[in-house]
């Protein structure tokens, strides 16, 4: 068999495997065009989901006839002035896209250069049909029609036409984030669904691609080290998503899908989220162009970095000193359908009680009353009285407080998270702040407290350990004392000190002061299983902090214990000044806020 060369169409069709998987793929390339010519506007219409259609009109530079000529050829770029290919500063350079999708589609460009006439070129599916005169204001247009119409072999292996348009979109997003100068718009059959203007500020241009309520529960960004600079928005831990599909990474200005930098995220959000969520985030690495790599995939979407590891250490860094600025901060958005409880459609109660919310009340002084109206209001006026469960026992309505303060109660004007004022189901602690009622999830904030003392213990040489009067014996099987037994050392630092005591049990020594007393063969058994899931995935200081965030949780204040209010606002005072108290180590908030404005709308006020 002899060797021959492969004809030009063919060769554009090979091209266009690795190019245009699908209409986001060249919907990609067209919008990067635009970019690159220097635009202000860029208009995208689409069709079918952008299997039927593709429209970029764009206000850039345009292209005279001759231009478009070559264009349209393989490996002719305009992006690439020297052979300097390691310093490329554009979106696109290789020359690749517009021949690929011209091969596999109807394709029609029209262009016109500022103070020249326009021009319009039409190839169909690898084949000239068509050049000539076009009317159009200044810049380019290019239309995609029928994207692999004569190529089955791979139009069958589209997604539904939601699915493709659903990609489209998302590629939209992503470079009108990474561009707030310039306005872009997009309409999909015959329908506007999305339009920023241009010359927004990179927070509010984020906060309108993804959520708009972003802006409000988010921190800045800006942090620099040897060179490169990270840029952008992260949202508040309570601040997450179900799926990761709202963490926007850009490298130089180009969106990319890289696991070294969505491995940072993770990692810089560890702790501070529960498994199963993932945050928020637009991040924008601005890096010199000798350090990074991005000629490693014809589609663009991958990069490689010259250290990997000051990247992603970039990254964590300044994600988590950005964190650290949020305090206690935590996404006050109550749920519609709990606050519709409020709500009754009764508006008297009934003789037995129903409708006035009567249920275990803590009073600060370790009684647990249920409290039932006396059906018989008191002739003096006095409204109702309250008989406890037992008919023959009196007792006076409730009082406001927690328990009675034997000194005034202090103003709430100065504390953000207000001043304590009850307990309710032993599990959330009521507040009085300046602007509104806030709850507390007493376990969920003592959680996060105690972890970051551990954390901050562990910056200053190591957890105090407390030695236990007789050594606990806990009995695991044989891989979790061999895990338990290879990080001891590491372990002893947190002031869990451990020794093997057979093939299938360990010793426990001493527990971390701070934990007071605890589960210790719950604590150890659960750090094993930690060390289990994330053996192989995460770094020893991620695991470790795996490890803290476990101890954490068996150290706090449980659901179900009686606080006095001495300690209900030492609680809030240390939430008020610790990083990250505003959520838990599994992501969940601590506290939530009712505004004086919803308590009034409750009361039909407003």
């Amino acid at each position: 068999m002899s060797i021959r060369r492969l004809p030009e169409h063919l060769v554009n069709r090979i091209a266009a495997g690795e190019v245009v998987e699908r209409p986001a793929s060249a919907l990609k390339e067209l919008v990067e065009n635009a970019v690159d010519s220097g635009a202000t506007r860029i208009s995208v219409r689409l069709g079918g989901g952008g299997i039927d259609l593709i429209e970029v009109s764009d206000d850039g530079c345009g292209m005279a006839p001759a231009e478009m000529a070559l264009a349209l050829e393989r490996h002719a770029t305009s992006k690439l002035p020297d052979d300097a290919i390691d310093a490329v500063t554009t979106l696109g350079f290789r020359g690749e896209a517009l021949p690929s999708i011209a091969s596999v589609s109807r394709f029609t460009v029209e262009s016109r250069p500022r103070g020249a006439d326009g021009w319009s070129r039409t190839v169909d599916n690898g084949a000239l049909v068509g050049e000539g005169p076009a009317a159009l204001p200044p810049g380019t247009r290019v239309r995609v029609e029928g994207l692999f119409e004569k190529v089955p072999a791979r139009r069958k292996f589209l997604r539904s036409t939601r699915s493709e348009y659903a990609a489209c979109l998302d590629i939209v997003k992503r470079l009108a984030m990474a561009r707030p100068e310039i306005g872009f718009s997009v309409e999909h059959d015959g329908r506007r669904v999305l339009a920023v203007q241009e010359g927004m500020d990179r927070v509010a241009r984020v906060a309108a691609l993804t959520d708009r309520d972003l802006a409000a529960n988010s921190v800045g960004i800006d942090f620099e080290r040897e060179g490169i600079a990270l840029g952008g928005v992260a949202g508040l831990p309570t601040f997450n998503r179900g799926v990761a599909d709202h963490q926007y990474l850009f490298v130089n200005g180009r969106p990319v899908k890289d696991r070294l930098l969505t491995g940072a995220v993770r990692g810089a959000y560890a702790e501070m989220l529960a498994r199963d969520r993932h945050p928020v985030v637009a991040l924008f690495l601005d890096v010199p162009p000798d350090q990074v790599d991005v000629n490693v995939h014809p589609a663009k979407t991958e990069v490689r970095f010259r250290d990997p590891q000051l990247a992603r250490g970039l990254i964590v860094s300044g994600l988590r000193r950005a964190l650290d600025g949020a305090g206690h901060r935590s996404v006050q958005r109550p749920d519609a359908a709990v606050m519709g409880l409020w709500t009754s459609s009764s508006s008297s109660p009934s003789p037995s009680g129903e409708g006035l919310g009567v249920g275990p009340i803590q009073t600060g002084f370790g009684l647990d009353e249920t409290y039932t109206p006396h059906p018989n209001p008191s002739p003096e006026g006095e409204g109702l009285r309250y008989v406890r469960d037992r008919p023959t026992f009196f007792s006076p309505p409730p009082q406001a407080r927690a328990e009675p303060a034997a000194e005034p109660v202090p103003a709430s004007i100065t504390y953000p998270l207000g001043v304590a004022r009850g307990q309710v189901a032993k599990t959330y602690i009521v507040a009085e702040a300046e602007d509104g009622l806030v709850l507390v999830d007493q376990h969920a904030a003592h959680e996060r407290l105690v972890l970051e003392r551990m954390r901050r213990a562990m910056s200053n040489g190591g957890v105090t350990s407390q030695a236990l009067l007789l050594p606990e014996v806990v009995e695991l099987d044989e891989p979790a004392c061999d895990r338990l037994e290879a990080r001891a050392g590491e372990l002893a630092e947190f002031g869990l000190e451990l020794e093997r005591f057979g093939p299938r049990a360990m010793l426990v020594r001493a527990t971390p002061a701070m934990l007071g007393k605890g589960d210790v063969i719950g604590l150890v058994t659960d750090i094993a299983d930690e060390l289990a899931a994330f053996e192989s995935a995460l770094s020893l200081k991620e695991k470790l902090d795996h490890v803290a965030a476990t101890m954490a949780c068996h150290g706090s204040v449980r659901a179900g214990r009686v606080l006095s209010v001495a300690e209900m606002n030492a609680l809030l005072r240390e939430m008020e000044v610790t990083p990250h108290s505003g959520q838990c180590n599994h992501g969940r908030p601590t506290w939530v806020k009712l505004a004086h404005g919803d308590i009034e709308k409750l009361f039909g006020r407003k």
